[in-house]
């Protein structure tokens, strides 16, 4: 086959085109050049580029027909009008758009964020679970924050009408895929890291506050994700269809963090602490009685989905380029191990 990525050169993206290569399909990535610094080993011999933005996305149209892919993958669509330019774009062109889209979309999402009314949405999700009756899930200044790793993400994010524009469309096919929260090697926001430097920097207990501790998200590596992404990419089945892609098995806060301190060999305690005795960096405001649990049911019957890389291999292969490539700017605020003692000499008197 012959398959379009947009986007691609980040986080995720690298790991499908090394997917579809090994599968001998024949590629071409459209992006704006300044990314290939980012890639360690640049792109596989014999893939295509095609520079340019997608926020001028017609005007590379005749490379793009040039190339004819069957399928174009799209990394990083982030509102209605980025869908729907692209939708009209490739009209002619190929034959089915893959668009990377979010367990955001649910009403779950925003009921976790205080941005929708109850009640509890139950769990697991499946594609067919209720999306946010809302607009934006998050603030603007975690918009804002999220933008300094993924300059893509435009001021009208919203994964709903993406997916909408990209499903409704008469003419050229769609399938979308909602990630779950990706970890692993090149991750930008360093998911395990509060963990993990806690750990190396062998501290006797790390602190969950109390009513978070049993809460239940989504996750998934990156190496796992990429690989339920090529495959959606390249199975005609997929056309017309909504996918979920999440690790089995969710486990809650309190065990993701002792599974990370399992494969480290840290010895010391995770602890669930109530509101009032936790140190106040480490307070969270979400409403942790909503869990974000997804299926991916789907795509493992339809598509035959499995992860290739064991959940042991996934920690520490993490670990290790967490070690290697910290954070750039950490926030010792995030880490007052004062505050922690203190809040540790508490909960002993009150033992």
């Amino acid at each position: 086959m012959r398959l379009l990525i947009i986007g691609g050169t980040g986080f995720i993206g690298p790991f499908v085109i090394q997917a579809l290569v090994a599968q001998g399909h024949d590629l071409a990535v459209y992006h704006r050049g300044v990314a290939r610094a980012r890639l360690s080993k640049g792109l596989p011999a014999g893939v295509r580029e095609i520079l340019g933005d997608q926020r001028d996305l017609a005007k590379s149209s005749p490379e793009f027909r040039d190339f004819s892919p069957d399928v174009v993958v799209h990394f990083i669509l982030s509102s209605e009008r980025q869908a729907q330019t692209t939708m009209e774009v490739f009209r002619g062109i190929a034959r089915r758009v893959v668009a990377l889209s979010s367990g955001d979309v649910y009403r779950a999402a925003g009921v976790l964020h205080g941005t929708e009314p109850g009640p509890l949405q139950p769990m697991p999700l499946t594609e067919e679970s209720d999306l946010r009756t809302k607009g934006q899930t998050y603030s603007k200044e975690a918009m804002e924050l999220v933008r300094k790793s993924l300059p893509w993400v435009d001021d009208d994010y919203d994964k709903i009408p993406v997916e909408r524009a990209v499903m409704s469309d008469t003419e050229l096919a769609g399938t979308i895929l909602r990630l779950p929260m990706v970890y692993g090697p090149g991750d930008m926001f360093h998911r395990l890291y509060p963990y993990l430097k806690r750990m190396d920097d062998r501290r006797p207990a790390i602190f969950i506050q109390e009513d978070a501790a049993q809460w239940r998200g989504p996750r998934g590596y990156v190496e796992n994700v990429a690989s339920g992404i090529a495959l959606a990419a390249t199975a005609s089945k997929a056309a017309g269809r909504i996918y979920n892609l999440a690790e089995p098995q969710s486990f809650s806060e309190i065990e993701w963090a002792r599974q990370i301190a399992r494969v480290v060999g840290w010895t010391g305690s995770v602890l669930p602490v109530s509101a009032d005795l936790i140190p106040a960096h480490l307070k969270l405001a979400y409403n942790s009685a909503q869990h974000w649990t997804m299926s991916s049911a789907r795509i493992r019957d339809e598509l035959g989905y499995a992860e290739p890389v064991p959940l042991d291999t996934a920690l520490a292969r993490t670990i290790q380029w967490d070690r290697a490539n910290p954070p750039p700017q950490i926030d010792p605020s995030q880490f007052d191990y004062a505050a922690e003692d203190a809040a540790l000499e508490r909960l002993h008197f009150a033992g």
